[in-house]
């Protein structure tokens, strides 16, 4: 299921005039997945712009090399 369609899928319900929204679990944990992957993109398109400003040059773009930050991911 997409995050548009979770959206789509929620129920709208009034509890002492107060209108909440209901999802399930399931389409709540693909709303989120698909709200991550929207945040990775745009995370991926600002790397690769300023990439692209430096020329192609990692370093100039501000990355780590990856001998220097290999061994904290582990």
């Amino acid at each position: 299921m997409t995050g548009l369609e979770a959206l789509q899928a929620a129920q709208h319900v009034t509890v002492k005039n107060r209108k909440y929204v209901v999802v399930e679990a399931g389409d709540w944990e693909a709303l989120i997945e698909w709200l991550e992957t929207v945040e990775d993109q745009q995370v991926f398109q600002q790397a690769m712009s300023e990439l692209e400003a430096a020329g192609g040059d990692p370093i100039r773009a501000g990355w780590l090399p990856w001998e220097d930050v290999r061994d904290e991911l582990a």
